[in-house]
Parts: structure tokens; C-alpha cells; sequence
């Protein structure tokens, strides 16, 4: 049995360690988590935290699953790594035909990467290539919409939202892409059809310079939760096509469920050239990622002469044999299972759960998509105070900006489900006016 950690130890921790997003200077508390299992964090004092978040909306089976710990033994026997430069192996070979089978339409090429953000810079470099590959000079910017987040690498970043994104930071570093107003009409409301121009009309203005349209199908995630009207993604679907534009899917956060369908695209029933996955295809187990295309995207790019043939890109863990082998384990979990009456259910009780904030003069909205729930604050939120409120009551969230949200594991029980949420509205009605 592992010793606790001590004051030392967590004292290192906030004195060496970086934290996602934090300064160095005055860090915000970090709980120290010494277990995990089904929807419950254990930390080091003995405290039990229903875990609000999945692991960054990762672990959609819960933690320590029975069936995704017996395909990484199984795995951990044979092989946990073996470089894919020259080689293959069972487990990609198994994830990469699982992933065909359930992305939209024809998309059946695949490319794996480690993370997420990786996944969006090669779905770029796809899209930059393509066109080189057809002898167009000059396509090299991306079109996509306000309030959008891609990730943190550079071309990921450029494509994040340009105001509350971290594009700022980092002007003059960064490419320079075009971005449309967002959409106004949100999911399961009216649809405006005006509410397109503003992608029309740059797409129109400036289609000799776009490689492609990237999107997060109908639900922006990091940049601001948001759900959006699922005709505007169709209508983006039919520019593309009309302007020979690739259009990028990006389906990390939204993939496998989350938003209530397998893919965010099945809401609007589109196909997109380019498809990016991450976050739960491993069920939270390892960081896995991939990015998937269409054939005349794939074929365009190696009929270029030369090496210019090459997808110019390779990790070194690529196709990871272990992160593969679990990554089609939870997939088998996920559709083998009643997901979308999981799913389905865990929106009714956020709904629900979640609905008496509504009444908070300080609370500028709430709203709810599948296994999503976001308590939209007028003011930003004061991260380490809630965070530590929350935990005194027994759960764990990560807010960020104006946001106090949710995203559980789709096994969450109702009486879990809503703990959750009776502790999310109170940390709300404790926020300024």
C-alpha cells in the first residue's frame, strides 16, 4: 500500500508543479485524488467526491471499469508500445474498423495521434495538403465561428475564439484565420437562416484563401458551452459543398454520445470532410486521439508527387497498441449498451436538477444538451471558493470564466445526478449579483 502524501509532498506540488492553466505564483488549491472507482474520487484525507466532470468529459463509463482493466491487462501481456513507422499491430487495426463503422457516411481513412489538439493540427494539415496536393497555391487560412476552442497547440489555438480564446496571447504567433459571427439560434429553438450570412459572406469574400471550415458540431465546448441550432451546421455543409470547401468536423469533446447522438454531425445528418476524435474514445484510460477522412481527401493528398504524397506528420506514440486495444474496448462498452437512454436520462435529471437557477437574479442562463449542464453566470466565478464549496459537499466541478457546468459519466445514478446538481445551484446562489 502506497503512503499517503504528506505536507511536503503537496507543498512540491504547488511549488514545482504546473497545473493546467495556472500561475506559479499563487496557485489555486489542488486536491490530491488517491483513488478512483465507478463515478467517485477517493482523495488522500478519505473524502468521496461524485465526480461532476469525467475527467474533462472522458471517463463516459466511469472509473475502474471491469471490462476496459481486463482489455488493458490483456493488452499490457502482449505489447504496450510498438512505434507504427513501418509496422501495425491488432489493436489499431481492430480500433481503426470499429471507428469507420460509426463515422458518418464514407469517411474511412484514419489517422492516429495522442491528444486532441494533435488530432486538430493534423485534420489542418490535411486540409493544407489537400490543396497543395491539387496544384491550388494560396489556400492556407481557416473560416470558422466566434466562441469556438480547438486546443492549445499553435494551429489549434488559431482557430479558438480570438476575444475570450487565447489567440490574444499569442498575436503575431499565431496564423490569422477568418472568423464568422457565432449563431444565434440555439438548440431546440426556432432557426433563424440569417443566422449564416455572416459565414457566407466571408467564405464568399475570401474562398481563394480558405483551406477549410472548422467546426465543433452544435455544441461549443471550452469556449463557452453553447448549443446551437443544428440547420446551421447543415447550412455550412451546403456552403462547403457549393464552394468546394473542406469542412472539419472537430468531434473531440462531442463524440461517442456526449451531445446525445454517437457524433454531434448526426444532429444535423451531415458528413464532414474531415473528422477529429479524442476525449472518450479510451473511456478516460489514456490519452488517445484521431483524426478521420473522407477517401477524396485522402486520395488527393497521396496522388502528390514524391514525398509531398506523405501525411507529414508521426508521433511517437501513435496508435499506442494499449491505448488502442482499451479505446476499442470502450467503444464495444458504448454501443453494447443502452447509451442513448443513459444519455437521455442524465439530461432529464440536469434539466431538472439544475432548473432552480434559473430563479437566480446573478445567473444570466442555464441550459442543458444530453449529458451536458452549464449554469451561466452574469459574473465570472470565483474558481478556488467554489471549487471548495463543492467539495465540503461532497462533489467535484471545475468551473471556468462565467461557467459552472457539468458533464458526468453517462452511468451516473439519479440520486448521484442529483447531489450534483443541488450542490451546483447552491454554489450559484452564493455567487456576487
Amino acid at each position: 500500500m502506497n503512503e499517503a502524501l504528506s505536507p511536503l509532498d503537496l507543498d512540491f506540488d504547488r511549488r514545482h508543479i504546473w497545473h493546467p492553466y495556472e500561475s506559479m505564483r499563487d496557485p489555486k488549491p489542488a486536491y490530491a485524488v488517491a483513488s478512483a472507482r465507478g463515478v467517485r474520487l477517493t482523495l488522500e484525507d478519505g473524502r468521496q467526491l461524485i465526480d461532476g466532470m469525467a475527467s474533462w468529459w472522458s471517463v463516459i463509463h466511469g472509473y475502474n471499469h471491469p471490462a476496459l482493466n481486463r482489455a488493458a491487462r490483456r493488452q499490457l501481456a502482449r505489447m504496450p508500445h510498438v512505434m507504427f513507422g513501418g509496422l501495425t499491430h491488432r489493436p489499431a487495426i481492430r480500433l481503426a474498423r470499429r471507428l469507420t463503422e460509426l463515422a458518418p457516411g464514407d469517411i474511412d481513412r484514419v489517422f492516429f495521434s495522442d491528444s486532441g489538439s494533435v488530432a486538430v493540427e493534423v485534420a489542418i494539415k490535411m486540409a493544407l495538403q489537400y490543396w497543395r496536393a491539387r496544384g491550388v497555391e494560396g489556400r492556407t487560412r481557416m473560416l470558422t465561428i466566434r466562441g469556438g476552442y480547438y486546443g492549445d497547440t499553435f494551429q489549434a489555438m488559431s482557430v479558438c475564439d480570438p476575444v475570450n480564446g487565447m489567440h490574444h496571447l499569442f498575436s503575431g504567433a499565431v496564423s490569422e484565420q477568418l472568423f464568422a459571427d457565432r449563431p444565434r439560434a440555439r438548440f431546440g429553438e426556432p432557426w433563424d437562416p440569417s443566422d449564416l450570412d455572416s459565414l457566407k459572406d466571408l467564405a464568399a469574400r475570401h474562398r481563394n484563401e480558405i483551406a477549410a471550415v472548422i467546426l465543433e458540431p452544435v455544441v461549443q465546448g471550452a469556449g463557452g458551452m453553447r448549443f446551437y441550432h443544428p440547420e446551421y451546421l447543415k447550412g455550412a455543409r451546403q456552403l462547403c459543398s457549393r464552394l468546394r470547401l473542406l469542412l472539419i468536423a472537430d468531434e473531440i469533446a462531442t463524440g461517442f454520445g456526449r451531445s446525445g447522438e454517437l457524433f454531434g454531425c448526426n444532429h444535423a445528418g451531415v458528413v464532414p470532410d474531415i473528422m477529429c476524435v479524442g476525449k472518450a474514445l479510451t473511456g478516460g484510460y489514456l490519452s488517445l486521439a484521431a483524426t478521420l477522412a473522407r477517401p477524396h481527401v485522402a486520395e488527393a493528398i497521396s496522388a502528390a508527387p514524391g514525398a509531398a504524397g506523405a501525411l507529414m506528420h508521426g508521433p511517437t506514440f501513435m496508435a499506442n497498441p494499449l491505448a488502442c486495444a482499451i479505446a476499442a474496448a470502450s467503444i464495444d462498452l458504448l454501443v453494447e449498451s443502452p447509451w442513448r437512454e443513459r444519455v437521455a436520462r442524465v439530461e432529464r435529471e440536469l434539466r431538472k436538477g439544475l432548473a432552480p437557477c434559473a430563479q437566480l437574479p446573478q445567473v444570466a442562463d442555464v441550459r442543458v444538451l444530453g449529458a451536458i449542464g452549464v449554469v451561466e453566470m452574469r459574473r465570472p466565478v470565483d474558481v478556488a471558493e467554489t471549487q471548495r464549496l463543492l467539495v465540503e459537499r461532497g462533489v467535484w466541478a471545475r468551473p471556468f470564466g462565467r461557467l459552472i457546468y457539468l458533464m458526468p459519466a453517462y452511468v451516473m445514478s439519479a440520486r448521484d445526478l442529483r447531489q450534483l446538481c443541488a450542490a451546483v445551484c447552491e454554489a450559484a446562489a452564493l455567487q456576487s449579483a
